[in-house]
């Protein structure tokens, strides 16, 4: 996988510094960790792919090259520029521009399926934990039964836990990252 260009890390930066509520990192996600995330996405499941945030499209690419079709995959970003960009590097992609953390209303229609996999680049753990349950439960109730919704954070412990409803693994730790990120996988409970 080729590394993101200059121009998508100046990107980065300026968004960092313009937002850093909602961009809450030093630089694009590592190959090691898109290739991380991209490897909890069953490239088998039926329906589309949902991306949250995908910031300059390091894990977009990361799951083109797992076997996911463009055309089944969805992007939320909220940032403008990024967003541009990431219709821009994946044409066949759906990108949509508006706010991950409320994706049903954003998506209003599109939203007429459950989903293979929900992939998120949301800094989580940058909003307060009640937000964190109410984006997770969201998205969980918006899959296909088994599939997951895949998070990458810096903490050391999930950003939510486990509950009776529903499973948190740690599925990697990717020390190649700056700074170093953990791959959480939830899935309901039951199915």
């Amino acid at each position: 996988m080729p590394d993101t260009t200059a121009a998508e890390h100046l990107n980065f930066l300026r968004g960092l510094i313009a937002r850093p509520k909602n961009v809450g990192a030093i630089a694009p996600s590592s190959p090691a960790l898109a290739k991380a995330i991209a490897a909890q996405v069953d490239p088998s499941r039926e329906g589309q792919v949902l991306e949250l945030g995908p910031g300059t499209g390091v894990v977009t690419e990361a799951l083109i090259e797992r076997g996911i079709a463009q055309e089944r995959i969805t992007v939320i970003e909220y940032d403008r520029e990024f967003a541009e960009l990431v219709a821009k590097r994946f044409p066949k992609a759906c990108v949509v521009r508006g706010d991950a953390f409320d994706f049903v209303r954003t998506l209003g229609a599109i939203l007429d399926q459950p989903f293979a996999a929900i992939v998120s680049g949301l800094p989580l753990l940058n909003h307060p934990p009640v937000k964190r349950r109410a984006l997770i439960e969201s998205a969980l109730e918006h899959l296909h039964p088994g599939a997951p919704y895949i998070q990458f954070s810096y903490g050391t412990s999930p950003p939510i836990p486990a509950t009776s409803r529903y499973t948190v693994k740690r599925a990697a730790l990717i020390w190649k990252n700056l700074p170093p990120a953990r791959v959480w996988v939830y899935r309901r409970t039951g199915t």
